[in-house]
């Protein structure tokens, strides 16, 4: 590979990174050619971009970004690296968590998720409990929701109460 396809690959890296806010770094070492398919298959149907990467430039592509602070994540980059990129944080994890049903690989190495550095595969399970961004809206709506319901509902049942006790009390004074 020449300096200049080096140098294109960087900054394609580096402009990927620049605008994901969701990255996971993974250990793919070991998979056969069948199941680096199906991962590959399952990362396109889950909208996870998946990309093999060489540490060396991804380290480079990391330095390039500047709006963004990697922390500690590029002492990760050993052995063969996967590179996931998601718009949703939790995305990638809930992928490797199913993935690994049927197979030992891949491993969680780290990830950065808007301004959050996490190391190592033990924060896996951390990860992929996360909210979306819509999941956390849902929830929101469904909390905003539920008083107004129980004050309609309130207001709904207690009409009819309210008109019986009006007529009622109509007939006693005549």
């Amino acid at each position: 590979m020449t300096r200049q396809e080096k140098d294109n690959l960087i900054s394609d890296l580096a402009e990927r990174l620049s605008k994901s806010e969701v990255v996971y770094l993974t250990d793919i070492a070991g998979l056969n050619a069948e199941d680096s398919s199906k991962l590959r298959r399952l990362c396109f149907q889950r909208e996870v971009q998946l990309k093999v990467v060489k540490n060396t430039l991804l380290r480079m592509a990391m330095e390039r970004v500047e709006d963004k602070e990697y922390g500690d994540l590029a002492t990760v980059l050993k052995g063969n690296t996967g590179l996931m990129i998601s718009e949703t944080g939790n995305a990638p994890a809930k992928l490797i968590q199913e993935f690994r049903k049927k197979s030992k690989k891949p491993i969680l190495k780290g990830a950065y998720i808007q301004e959050g550095v996490y190391l190592g595969d033990e924060s896996l399970e951390m990860l992929a409990n996360l909210k979306s961004k819509d999941e956390l809206i849902g929830e929101i709506i469904t909390l905003l929701q539920s008083p107004a319901k129980n004050v309609i509902s309130g207001l709904q049942s207690g009409g009819g109460k309210l008109a019986g006790i009006v007529k009622t009390l109509q007939e006693r004074e005549s």
